[in-house]
């Protein structure tokens, strides 16, 4: 981190005084922003800005109490909103971190066992590392390993009363999903498993209702838990725990950490995330969603002509262009920067050392325009970055194992 930030490719700020979604000013030049996680660009909506001002206006900046003692009612509208959208039991969180948090050390009981995909979030990392107090059973696999998991799986089934898998629906870095149809193939076959997704980049963007990739995918079971996130394609903030039924629910609103020690959604943000719920209740979810959706496909086309080396090439919003070394991914981030665009570096540890890439989210703010204009930039200035690093698209190619 203290060289990407001397060399001023992370930890940067804004200079707009007005933002719309599509460009950034960053040392006093203006950037097309492939950097944000608002895949359907819900944050400039009008009816999510006017929400905000309504119920700042209404009810001040802040309301200033724990949930354990008293919720604002804008909490009761928003979490009956999100039920209709995931027809199950859900409960909202400040973020979705402080969700895992209320959320993992209650359901996760002292004679179960939790296994990680090696690639799931950090927040729920976190979480689990409460678990190691209680000398629960912790262990992580090979990412999106089905046959590792089930070997896991058959290991533990005899000394522990629950066994946990915990995985993202979308993944933050590669934009890859996990393979849910088979992880629910083994919730079928071994009644102990449980299932804990975190679907914060699966949001919106897909499935009926916007609910998510997991939503889509998994069915409503008793082994089923899913979080996600409002500050991501949805447009507002904080979290959203989805729960098989009201048992549980009611466990974590009432033994659950962060929901008794830790502050609310304010007002604001409640006002927003009324805005964004009717909106993905509404007709127009699914007009964002294709509008969204003819980009990525427009992106994974040209990418393919162009021979970039992509990642993924599935249809979620992250798009990741592998470079290799962290030098290279030092070098093209700042020769995007001098052509007037703004992506993400993802170096390690966010990846490890030699999967270095430039990690591209996609948006409904960006034009096919600008989307045209950084592949060709890309596929410009790549051979020049490998040429001054001594490395080629073949190590590439080798290194995240891309076959050609």
């Amino acid at each position: 981190m203290t060289e990407t930030a001397q060399k001023g490719i992370v930890q940067l700020s804004t200079q707009d005084k007005v933002l719309d979604g599509r460009q950034i000013t960053v040392k006093g030049k203006k950037l097309i922003a492939f950097g944000s996680c608002s895949y359907l660009g819900l944050e400039t909506h009008p009816a999510l800005k006017e929400a905000s001002k309504e119920a700042a206006e209404n009810y001040g900046t802040q309301f200033s109490s724990s949930r354990a003692y008293v919720s604002l009612g804008l909490y009761d509208k928003l979490e009956t909103l999100l039920g209709v959208m995931f027809n199950a039991p859900v409960m909202v969180s400040a973020s979705t971190k402080l969700g895992h948090l209320a959320n993992i050390p209650v359901l996760v009981e002292n004679h179960d066992a939790v296994i990680l995909d090696e690639q799931v979030h950090a927040s729920v990392q976190m979480a689990v590392q409460l678990l190691k107090a209680r000398n629960i059973t912790v262990e992580i696999i090979r990412h999106n390993r089905m046959d590792i998991l089930e070997e896991k799986v058959s290991s533990l089934k005899e000394n522990h009363r629950k066994i946990w898998y915990m995985a993202d629906g979308v993944y933050s870095m590669y934009g890859d999903a996990a393979p849910l149809k088979e992880m629910m193939e083994l919730v079928y076959l071994y009644p102990q498993l449980n299932l804990y997704i975190d679907d914060a980049h699966g949001l919106s963007w897909k499935g009926l209702n916007g609910s998510g990739m997991a939503k889509t995918v998994l069915p409503r079971h008793e082994q089923i838990f899913i979080a996600t996130s409002m500050a991501k394609a949805f447009g507002a903030g904080g979290g959203i725990m989805i729960y098989p039924n009201d048992d549980y629910r009611r466990k974590v609103r009432n033994c659950g950490g962060t929901m008794i020690f830790s502050g609310p959604i304010q007002p604001p943000i409640l006002g927003a995330c009324i805005a964004s719920a009717e909106i993905h209740l509404s007709n127009e979810i699914y007009k964002l969603q294709n509008e969204l959706e003819g980009k990525i496909n427009y992106f994974i086309q040209l990418a393919q002509h162009l021979e970039l080396p992509l990642i993924s090439r599935n249809n979620s919003p992250i798009k990741f262009i592998g470079v290799g070394k962290p030098g290279i991914g030092y070098c093209m981030i700042r020769r995007l920067m001098e052509a007037g665009y703004y992506a993400n570096l993802s170096v390690f540890p966010s990846v490890s050392y030699n999967h270095t890439g430039i990690r591209l989210p996609l948006t409904n703010h960006l034009t096919f325009e600008d989307i045209e204009g950084l592949l060709y930039t890309v596929a410009e200035q790549l051979p020049l970055a490998l040429n001054e690093e001594k490395f080629s698209i073949r190590q590439i190619n080798r290194a995240f194992k891309i076959a050609v």
